[in-house]
């Protein structure tokens, strides 16, 4: 326990960038588990997916849905979800899948689509890092 106390000592700019991130990945994961949105397996999306009824929105920039995305997923950057609010508004009432990388960015889309309305919203759990581990098909148009 000594020691502890000298390492902290010693290095407290160490100390206080893991206390930051240890607080960041704790208000995430808060935010996460109360905003009451389900998040899916890649499994159960790719069975919304295939029943053609459910709008997919990647949250992620130009750039990196060119690089792979889900089929027909319609690309929405964060900061731009205001400006293509009305062009999503007549899916209220249908199934709504949320995605990012990595699931870290879809907190915010989703409280958003929540407040708008929204009332069968989800995501997929990892995001699309998860989709890709589960092997499951992008498309690079």
């Amino acid at each position: 326990m000594q020691q502890l106390f000298e390492f902290m000592g010693n290095h407290p700019l160490l100390i206080a960038a893991f206390a930051a991130i240890l607080g960041m990945l704790v208000f995430t994961e808060y935010q996460r588990f109360f905003s009451g949105v389900p998040s899916l397996s890649p499994y159960a999306a790719t069975q919304l997916l295939n029943e053609g009824n459910t709008l997919f929105i990647d949250v992620r920039d130009d750039k990196e849905f060119k690089t792979g995305h889900i089929k027909n997923a319609r690309n929405i950057p964060v900061n731009q979800l205001d400006k293509h609010m009305h062009d999503i508004e007549k899916h209220k009432d249908s199934d709504v899948v949320v995605y990012c990388d990595n699931g870290m960015r879809t907190s915010r889309v989703t409280g958003k689509l929540k407040k708008a309305g929204f009332s069968k919203l989800s995501t997929i759990a990892g995001g699309l890092a998860q989709w890709e581990k589960a092997n499951l098909p992008l498309v690079n148009k």
